[in-house]
């Protein structure tokens, strides 16, 4: 069994004036990221959308002193990106489709997300979204360590960070093991 990682593709993260966008590089991703949560959901694979949620000024934070306030719970920097919001309205009553915040870089941090694939009998995270090499890449040594495969979609994640993008794509296949995603 599979599950899809929908990974922060937020207004914040990727919008032109998102308070810590990606830019372009996440932007052009709208439609890879569209078509692989639509057969996802069409298939009856389990699809996660994992985003990230922060109150304003919060001091206990660790992110607070290393990135500008973005994700502020209850904004506009929190809906999901372009198509994607509507697509994730229109099924977000359907079984498989399962909304979780998260207040760190991975998905399974502070979450039950483990706890929510285990019951699915879900052996294997397909990742989708943004940032490469932050919040993807946590969610996928977490996701390694936890024992699951990994398949990471080249066209379907991107950075503010090119360096950091390529290498945690490389890191993906030759530390973690993890398949590219068609």
């Amino acid at each position: 069994m599979k599950a899809l990682l929908n990974i922060d593709y937020t207004y914040d993260f990727v919008a032109d004036d998102g308070k810590l966008t990606c830019g372009k590089p996440g932007q052009v991703l709208e439609r890879e990221i569209v078509r692989l949560t639509e057969q996802f959901i069409e298939n009856g694979d389990y699809v996660v959308f994992a985003i990230d949620v922060h109150d304003e000024k919060d001091p206990y934070h660790p992110e607070t002193k290393l990135f500008p306030p973005h994700n502020i719970r209850a904004t506009k920097g929190r809906d999901l990106y372009g198509k994607l919001q509507s697509v994730y309205e229109e099924n977000k009553t359907r079984e498989n489709v399962y909304y979780m915040d998260k207040t760190r870089y991975s998905a399974f941090a502070g979450t039950d997300l483990d706890m929510k694939l285990r019951t699915r009998e879900i052996t294997e995270v397909h990742l989708v979204g943004v940032c490469t090499d932050i919040c993807i890449l946590h969610t996928a040594v977490d996701a390694y360590n936890k024992g699951y495969d990994i398949v990471v979609y080249e066209k379907a994640v991107a950075s503010f960070n090119e360096a950091g993008h390529e290498w945690a794509l490389s890191h993906f296949v030759n530390t973690l093991g993890a398949k590219g995603g068609k």
